[in-house]
């Protein structure tokens, strides 16, 4: 097993020996993943590419700016309240309600 130290630089960059980055084909564009263990942090070289992720006032801005109508505003209403949010505290949009003539 290879140990090596490494200073870590402005915004969080460090530079992965050269060593390790030949063994485990690390190249300049390479995914790697970082992982929080009970140890510390593990580093994985991943092939795949990153998914984003958003937090969860993020989705209930989503759920909530997204509605078609009252009904659907409503439901995003309860979603968003069992995620642990208010939706006061949310900045979304409400759906438009549109008036409808009725025929005679």
């Amino acid at each position: 097993m290879i140990t090596e130290i490494s200073r870590v630089g402005k915004r969080g960059t460090f530079v992965i020996p050269a060593d390790l980055r030949r063994r485990f084909n690390v190249t300049e564009g390479s995914f790697v993943s970082a992982e929080e263990t009970a140890e510390g942090i593990l580093l994985r070289p991943t092939a795949i590419m990153p998914m984003e992720t958003y937090s969860v006032v993020r989705k209930a801005e989503f759920l909530l700016s997204n509605a078609v109508d009252a009904a659907d505003y409503a439901d995003a209403v309860k979603v968003v309240k069992a995620m642990g949010v208010s939706p006061s505290t949310i900045r979304h949009h409400k759906p438009v309600r549109r008036h409808v003539k009725q025929k005679a």
